[in-house]
């Protein structure tokens, strides 16, 4: 005669966890109720109203207010045709950024690196690499837009001495990058990407406090136990570095890939998002810059989607059994 009791054991058992995920769960809608409540009462129907006033134009009507035209896809097609300036700020806002972002994710994984070594004063040089976030964010951000200084940084010139030649210029060739990258037989292409990273160097510095503290994070994640089974081996760091910590980064990088993206395209500074607030200052320019603004959304989608699914391709994901 066989006993039943053990399997109605663990029949209840897993009830029991069921029930405890269903009430976990329970709990976690309850903490992002007010998000999903404010969403779909005060975001939702603006987005809607946005998308319908694309399609329509604005006529002033004598003695006060406005009549809605509706004019189908004209709005589009006058800012993509029509207007000479949005298509053009379009396409160097995306190569602009295609140098960017590869930069900024580069140089905080190069960061975060050297700052999960162990070393004298770690927590201190981790604030200082993450107090440009704060500086530019609120109010700080507004008064730094008005420094001279921060304009000559950012600018692509740099700050010129006197001489006819920018301090950005004269720190690319103090440290012979381009003689260096001619030594190596490499493209001008390279040279001159890798020169103008060296002089927007204000920039990426200011824009790679969070992806930092992302790839900061996603090292400690990584058991000490495998960097000791890779010294016993006799593996170099060089090798433990691709074949350990890029590996297991590499969730790490897509997600700063497509954070920096997003920061990257809605960013104040971005020159088409200056370019769509100009144009909705002008007159009937609020249904012409939703068009826009549409346009460019998609855009931002389209361009997050593939770098997404190209690089989920290539991404690792470490089993926990």
């Amino acid at each position: 005669m066989t006993n039943t009791k053990p399997a109605v054991k663990s029949a209840k058992k897993k009830k029991r966890y069921a029930s405890l995920d269903k009430r976990k769960a329970r709990a976690g809608w309850f903490f992002v109720l007010p998000f999903v409540l404010s969403f779909l009462i005060i975001y939702v129907p603006i987005i809607f109203e946005s998308i319908r006033l694309s399609f329509f134009r604005i006529k002033p009507v004598i003695g006060g207010g406005f009549e809605l035209i509706p004019v189908g896809f004209q709005n589009y097609q006058e800012a993509l045709f029509v207007d000479p300036d949005f298509a053009q700020t379009l396409l160097t806002g995306l190569q602009q950024l295609a140098f960017d972002i590869p930069a900024i994710v580069i140089f905080s994984l190069f960061m975060a690196v050297l700052l999960n070594q162990k070393m004298v004063g770690r927590a201190a040089f981790r604030a200082i690499f993450f107090i440009p976030v704060i500086l530019s964010t609120g109010l700080i951000e507004s008064i730094d837009a008005q420094n001279t200084m921060t304009e000559y940084m950012d600018s692509a010139s740099g700050i010129n001495d006197g001489s006819g030649e920018s301090v950005a210029s004269d720190l690319v060739s103090a440290i012979d990058v381009e003689r260096l990258f001619a030594n190596m037989k490499v493209g001008k292409d390279l040279v001159k990407y890798v020169a103008d990273m060296i002089n927007n160097i204000y920039n990426i510095v200011n824009r790679s406090g969070v992806q930092m503290l992302i790839f900061l994070a996603g090292l400690q994640s990584i058991s000490a136990a495998i960097y000791e089974s890779c010294q016993i081996d006799g593996a170099s760091a060089w090798e433990t570095f691709w074949k350990i910590t890029f590996p297991m980064i590499s969730p790490m990088i897509l997600v700063n890939g497509i954070y920096t993206i997003i920061d990257s395209f809605t960013s104040e500074s971005n020159q088409v998002m200056t370019f769509i607030a100009k144009v909705y200052t002008q007159t009937d320019g609020n249904v012409l810059s939703s068009a826009m603004s549409w346009m460019y959304f998609l855009i931002v989608m389209l361009i997050i989607a593939a770098v997404a699914g190209v690089m989920s391709a290539y991404v690792f994901y470490q089993r926990r059994d």
